[in-house]
């Protein structure tokens, strides 16, 4: 299969499935408890105002209607305006996703090299002492929610020892690289997740290629250890690392969620978390799409990635 048309598939396949996940946000959300004409209106607007805005809004009719209308502008690139507050959601997006990004990548920088060595040096070792040792501290890693993982980064590096923010405030306007110590802790704890799960999928795959004859006809001409992953499990590790990098970053976006909440920091993820608070659901339903969407972008790029990496993996897309 040629490259354009593996893009051509893998774009049809994430339409698809946006489209399936934007029906599921919306119905998820429309049920929620409110009065979205009340509140956009204001507390002195007369009942006629009221009716004219819910039918401007469409809340008076259908469901699948106003589905259909929300589906509608956001092709357009219209995801609708907040409720509290009034901004549009791509006025938020457009303040948060950079933070987002930026967050994810420093941890994605911070995870990946951590992960392939661990992989590939366990892998050159299966069932070795190093190789329990990872496999348990990564198990244990992986189990621990997010944002437990972030209250004990918070209490060591922020509360005992002083030398990090516990909280990632920045003034106003200012982007949080602007500041970078207060990116380190929200980076650090969704790095150590992200590390404990690319590890253990790293290794998966290095382990298989282990089995390969090729390598076990190395293995019997000494070649053992480091020299081995350097030299023939690393090089077939590059198509599956960028697939592993395109999960982690989806994941990554989804864990977001939570540690932004925890650190205050200025990303989609605690906004969402702010307008799942105060039942914001046209903010929520914006803010979940977009997620949705660059977590989709993301796997696309890693599929592209991988496929230039290893042209093998086109068969059977």
């Amino acid at each position: 299969m040629t490259l354009g048309l593996l893009v051509l598939r893998r774009l049809a396949a994430a339409g698809a499935v946006l489209a399936v996940l934007s029906a599921v946000i919306f119905l998820a959300t429309d049920v929620l408890p409110g009065d979205a004409a009340g509140v956009l209106a204001g507390a002195d607007a007369t009942t006629a105002d009221r009716a004219e805005l819910t039918r401007r809004l469409h809340l008076d009719e259908s469901p699948v209607t106003r589905y259909l209308h929300w589906a509608g502008d956001a092709l357009h690139g219209d995801l609708g305006q907040g409720q509290v507050g009034g901004r549009a959601v791509n006025e938020v997006l457009g303040d948060t996703v950079p933070n987002s990004l930026a967050l994810t990548v420093l941890a994605l920088a911070l995870a990946l090299p951590c992960a392939v060595l661990l992989g590939l040096v366990t892998a050159a070792r299966l069932g070795g002492r190093a190789d329990r040792a990872v496999s348990l501290v990564t198990l244990a890693a992986a189990g621990l929610p997010e944002f437990v993982t972030a209250a004990l980064l918070a209490w060591a590096f922020g509360a005992l020892l002083g030398v990090l923010p516990r909280v990632s405030l920045v003034d106003l306007g200012e982007r949080p690289w602007e500041s970078p110590e207060v990116m380190v802790l929200p980076a650090l704890t969704l790095a150590i997740v992200a590390t404990a799960i690319a590890t253990r999928l790293l290794r998966s795959s290095a382990a298989d290629v282990a089995a390969a004859p090729y390598v076990r006809a190395a293995r019997l001409r000494g070649v053992h250890g480091l020299r081995l992953a350097l030299r023939h499990l690393l090089p077939a590790s590059f198509a599956p690392t960028a697939q592993v990098v395109a999960v982690l970053f989806g994941g990554l976006l989804g864990g977001a969620v939570v540690v932004e909440s925890v650190f205050n920091y200025p990303g989609v993820g605690f906004e969402l978390a702010q307008a799942v608070a105060n039942r914001d659901v046209p903010m929520v339903q914006g803010l979940s799409l977009a997620l949705c969407a660059l977590a989709l972008l993301g796997l696309l790029c890693g599929d592209v990635v991988a496929a230039v990496v290893d042209p093998r993996t086109r068969r059977g897309r």
